[in-house]
């Protein structure tokens, strides 16, 4: 497990965790997509799960352009504070193009074989899903991504699996907007997405106040074998 640094497209560059599997075969690579807590504790017990698993896992700093290395507790008043002037700070469409990088520079890694897939949680799951849509990545999974559901015209875009994970109590993804994801994913080939009743938003982060074992459970077994499923092949 070691830090590292990418060069960013528009000049500068950006950190990112890096987490490699045992021993040094070639493995497919997975780029762990981070919420607006940045590249934390949880992202990194993330990466390190993955690792475990056989794949070479990278979490890059897409918050660097505002505030490099953040770190912090958004399940208090001024850590929600911090997550929402991060948030009105962030810039999407940019933050893919660091993943474009990120992407490129992990198939490019001595211990890489070329084959990357992407995996996100919240602001992530929606970057996740971008993923699938505006890149060549061979497979995404995204976690209760918010706003999806304003970028389905994306989805004909999309021709490598994708899964997504939908809390269903999230208030920021009510059912209304569960329901248009589901039925804007119904035409895509290798596409899948799943309701969690009784999930909040945030229910797979195991160090936050909204875990939901059972939910999160499911969805990370679903997930090891959508990925293994379509990486590992």
């Amino acid at each position: 497990m070691s830090k590292t640094k990418i060069d960013a497209a528009d000049g500068g560059a950006f950190s990112a965790y890096v987490a490699e599997p045992a021993g040094t075969a070639k493995a497919p690579g997975l780029i762990v997509i981070l919420e607006i807590r940045g590249v934390n504790a949880n992202l990194r017990r993330v990466c390190d799960h993955y690792a475990g698993r056989g794949y070479l896992a990278v979490a890059p700093d897409l918050l660097w352009r505002i505030e490099p290395d953040v770190d912090y507790d958004p399940d208090t008043p001024k850590g929600w504070e911090k997550a929402m002037a991060l948030n009105a700070a962030f810039d999407e469409d940019q933050a893919v193009v660091d993943l474009k990088t990120t992407l490129a520079w992990l198939r490019r890694h001595p211990r890489s074989n070329g084959i990357v897939g992407a995996l996100g949680f919240c602001l992530g799951g929606k970057l996740a899903f971008y993923m699938g849509t505006r890149s060549d990545a061979d497979a995404a999974v995204g976690y209760y991504g918010v706003g999806i559901e304003k970028k389905l015209g994306e989805t004909l875009n999309i021709t490598k699996p994708v899964m997504l994970h939908l809390a269903g109590d999230d208030r920021f993804v009510p059912p209304a907007a569960q329901e248009e994801i589901l039925q804007g994913m119904a035409h895509v080939a290798n596409a899948e997405v799943h309701v969690y009743p009784g999930a909040d938003h945030a229910f797979a982060r195991k160090d936050g106040i909204r875990f939901h074992p059972e939910a999160a459970a499911l969805a990370d077994g679903r997930t090891e074998a959508f990925l293994d499923k379509w990486l590992k092949a």
